[in-house]
């Protein structure tokens, strides 16, 4: 028998939508693999059954790989594809079990069916265990910790045959959640966080407070790099950068005199700057990469005092609110935003003792002097703009 190699995408939570809603996130999901495909150059043909996703062509391990970093996809096997015919089914599982599986090893098959009659899983499990039995000698079957697995799925579209599953990102397929606006620096937790939105169906465009001289010089550059990053996770579409200045900002707050809740108003101010270019851009919320404690400003108290700036209609998320430092690197490495060495991210101005719990009079206090909306409205007119595509930034306009 011939065989057939065709790649398998399995997702997840779709199931628990309606009927309608996952007709149009699968939609979703097979229209950003194609926008992926394409944007690598990989010539294929998509077919969408009931609860598989199957995608044929040439370079079948360049569109597994491909596949296997599209929001929404749990996993992704390359498969060997029979007739939907029980006996070339089991004859497929025991040619694929004799490349791994040796004399003294245990083996387990996992058997699905669907829209198959005459037998079930059970014993479409059984009778490929004993073709595998037969065909290898000294071997033994394991259900609960195997050496081996060997998959194998009648469908009325055909038999599927696989041991190998690599895992996807999950989530939803990008852009079923509509567009968010995603603060963005050179450190690690800001582009994980964009990330995290990103796996729950979001299309983030990614704002940069630049502090010109009173920021490291590896900060923008970092910034950018992380554009060039998340680009990749979406190939085929756009993504875009929005960098604002802030260095007459910091001026006018330095001028001021303003010490302990330096980090504070900065804070505020990059909200409130963030807060305009989302109702002109339309964008439905903010995202953040704070989490609880981690420095003074994500206090609960000067979180609270921060977020007062943001209107009720415009929420500001939070993904990483919960996580521990170890946790986030982790992710962070994973998705190819974490640098060992990033280099001068320092900010000149940061007060040696900054406040951990300020209250709101002092703030709108030390705020008082600032003329806050002029700085607004200036930084908002200054804005430079950066596109990257496939992990290359491709427009500026600065």
């Amino acid at each position: 028998m011939e065989e057939t190699h065709v790649v398998m995408i399995k997702y997840g939570e779709l199931f628990l939508k309606s009927e309608s809603v996952m007709r149009h996130y699968i939609s979703t999901l097979t229209g950003n693999l194609t926008k992926a495909l394409d944007a690598a150059g990989i010539d294929h043909a998509i077919e969408v059954h009931r609860g598989r996703i199957l995608v044929t062509g040439e370079a079948i391990d360049d569109i597994l790989h491909t596949a296997a970093r599209i929001f929404g996809v749990v996993g992704v096997c390359r498969c060997i594809r029979t007739e939907p015919d029980r006996d070339q089914i089991e004859a497929a599982a025991a040619a694929l079990a004799i490349r791994t599986l040796k004399e003294g090893m245990s083996f387990a098959v996992r058997a699905r069916r669907s829209g198959m009659k005459g037998f079930t899983s059970q014993e479409l499990g059984a009778s490929t265990g004993a073709h595998i039995i037969d065909a290898i000698p000294g071997i033994t079957v394991d259900l609960s910790h195997p050496d081996y697995e060997v998959h194998v799925e009648a469908r009325d579209f055909g038999g599927l045959v696989y041991d190998e599953i690599i895992p996807g990102p999950g989530g939803l397929p990008l852009g079923t959640q509509g567009h968010v606006l995603s603060l963005i620096s050179a450190g690690i937790d800001s582009p994980v966080a964009t990330w995290l939105m990103m796996r729950r169906g979001c299309i983030p465009t990614l704002i940069h407070m630049d502090g010109g001289r009173y920021a490291g010089e590896n900060v923008k550059p970092g910034a950018l790099r992380h554009l060039e990053t998340l680009s990749t996770w979406c190939p085929g579409r756009k993504l875009r950068l929005i960098s604002v200045p802030m260095e007459e900002f910091f001026s006018a707050m330095v001028a001021a005199g303003v010490m302990r809740t330096r980090c504070l108003l900065c804070k505020r101010f990059m909200v409130r700057t963030a807060v305009e270019v989302a109702r002109r851009q339309q964008h439905l919320a903010l995202v953040m990469g704070d989490n609880i404690g981690q420095v003074a400003s994500q206090t609960l108290a000067n979180m609270s005092v921060i977020e007062a700036v943001a209107p009720q209609e415009l929420p500001i998320l939070r993904p990483l609110i919960t996580y521990d430092k170890d946790e986030i690197v982790t992710i962070a490495r994973s998705i190819g935003t974490f640098r060992e060495s990033a280099g001068d991210l320092e900010c000149r101005i940061v007060p040696k003792h900054p406040a951990i719990a300020a209250q709101l009079a002092t703030i709108l206090e030390d705020e008082s002097p600032l003329n806050i909306e002029t700085l607004v409205e200036t930084a908002v007119k200054t804005i430079s703009t950066y596109t990257a595509l496939n992990g290359s930034i491709i427009e500026s306009s600065e």
